[in-house]
């Protein structure tokens, strides 16, 4: 991951104004659980994943504990095209039948987990557990 060579070759001076800037988060957040939403063009861009999940890494390491929570939508539609399911949205929020439910699990579990690649990326120092979950309302 070249992404990690980049912070090395910066400016002495600019790699301690960016830990300064961040040391106030890092002593806020230490210790708590931190949601990392993952979704749209950094899903896509291979680039800007590495990026993440070095950033991701690096909560980690200085005592975050980083729950990644990725996204899926525009997949999810694709394949309920593909499929011959209609999508239904009310008030922006997905309405999701047993049809779609298993479209959905079928898209997260099996497809965009897979994809994102986390594993061939992370270096030491990080690690990766991942789980579906499923909630009834």
């Amino acid at each position: 991951m070249t992404n990690e060579s980049e912070f090395f070759k910066q400016e002495p001076a600019t790699r301690v104004r960016v830990l300064s800037e961040a040391l106030p988060y890092i002593q806020q957040f230490a210790g708590r659980t931190v949601v990392v939403k993952y979704g749209g063009a950094a899903m896509k861009d291979s680039s800007l994943k590495d990026k993440v999940i070095r950033d991701i890494v690096f909560m980690s390491c200085v005592g975050m504990r980083p729950v990644v929570v990725h996204g899926g939508g525009p997949e999810i539609n694709s394949w309920l095209d593909k499929l011959g399911i209609e999508p239904q949205f009310k008030d922006g929020l997905r309405v999701t039948d047993a049809a779609t439910m298993d479209v959905v699990e079928m898209v997260l579990v099996g497809r965009v987990n897979q994809g994102i690649g986390f594993p061939d990326r992370i270096k030491p120092g990080g690690k990766r557990s991942g789980c579906a979950v499923r909630m009834a309302i």
